[in-house]
């Protein structure tokens, strides 16, 4: 059982404690900001090493134990197919409800997340962490002030020379897709964000798989995608994304943002996941806007959570994950 609230802080229970549920949690300890009091995990081993980072917290025993627990918010981190079904039970719930990427397989999915989010009034979050990048809010200050010019032209890679290590990433029927809903969202998520969401108004692309492009075959998922999203107002967004490319580094990782008065980038150092710098360009000049080192990865949780303490009604700005699942459902064909 939850032990009685002392703490006017949130209580969060976490569903799903693997990698990236568990650094979130410890994010979430570090800040201070709310209080994990309850840990469900299908792996025991996996919730009783959580639970050893949060010894206050109940180790439950399954997803609808959690839903009856007295907890303020659900954090998800489970695999695909089991986001949009979850996130919107916990909401009807009256549970406040933070999710990992993707929020569903499809726009629809995540449409249907939304509107729970909207018909419960409680918050919503999903963890689109490059949000977070201290960088980053550098150059989307620079593309609101005009400062660059008009945005006419946006180049976003994601190449990762590695492949999930779960079975389920490859099952189109699981996953919703490959490295673009796994990697791609991120980048298409930042540069709608930044440029406040205009509309795709035209698309077009190509998914490989193993080299060779990718056929109709329900189980199939790309592992390299090219595509290109035409936005209202003119400016034209290019995605490359993939896994197990032999790009000679861990990832290539890089938005950058052309206008008529300059650019802006955001790209990864030396290969890592974690570490990024932003610049901006003058002509052949180059401007540092910020270098690493730089804790990003937990922020969008901490942020998700410090609003979760000052109120859980339903955030409009919500809206606009429809908007990104539905440009990645026009890369896919969909």
């Amino acid at each position: 059982m939850l032990t009685s609230q002392t703490s006017k802080l949130p209580r969060l229970g976490f569903l799903g404690v693997g990698w990236i549920g568990r650094n979130r949690m410890e994010a979430i300890i570090k800040s201070g900001v709310a209080d994990v009091v309850a840990i469900v995990d299908t792996s025991a081993e996996l919730a009783a090493a959580a639970g050893q980072l949060a010894p206050q917290a109940a180790l439950l025993t399954s997803f609808d134990e959690l839903l009856a627990s007295a907890v303020d918010g659900i954090v998800i981190a489970t695999p695909s197919a089991l986001h949009a079904a979850q996130a919107v039970a916990a909401l009807q719930q009256g549970k406040a409800v933070f999710c990992q990427k993707p929020l569903g397989r499809n726009a629809v999915e995540a449409a249907q997340v939304v509107s729970a989010s909207r018909n419960a009034d409680r918050l919503l979050g999903v963890d689109l962490s490059y949000r977070f990048v201290s960088g980053m809010a550098q150059i989307r200050d620079l593309v609101h002030s005009g400062t660059l010019g008009d945005i006419y032209a946006v180049d976003l890679l994601f190449h990762n020379a590695y492949g999930p290590d779960k079975a389920w990433f490859y099952d189109k029927h699981l996953s919703g897709g490959g490295c673009v809903i796994d990697l791609g969202v991120h980048l298409v998520d930042l540069a709608l964000w930044t440029l406040d969401f205009p509309a795709v108004v035209n698309s077009s692309s190509r998914l490989f798989a193993a080299g060779q492009p990718l056929t109709a075959a329900p189980d199939q998922v790309e592992d390299y995608a090219l595509a290109r999203l035409d936005l209202t107002g003119g400016a034209a967004l290019q995605l490359a994304c993939s896994w197990r490319l032999p790009a000679g580094r861990d990832a290539i990782i890089q938005a950058t943002f052309y206008g008529t008065k300059g650019g802006a980038t955001l790209r990864n150092v030396n290969g890592s996941f974690y570490d990024f710098v932003a610049e901006r360009y003058h002509g052949t000049a180059t401007e540092t806007l910020a270098s690493p080192p730089d804790d990003w990865g937990g922020r969008a949780i901490v942020d998700w959570a410090t609003r979760l303490a000052s109120s859980n009604r339903f955030d409009p700005a919500s809206e606009h994950l429809v908007a990104v699942a539905a440009a990645l459902d026009r890369i896919y064909g969909i």
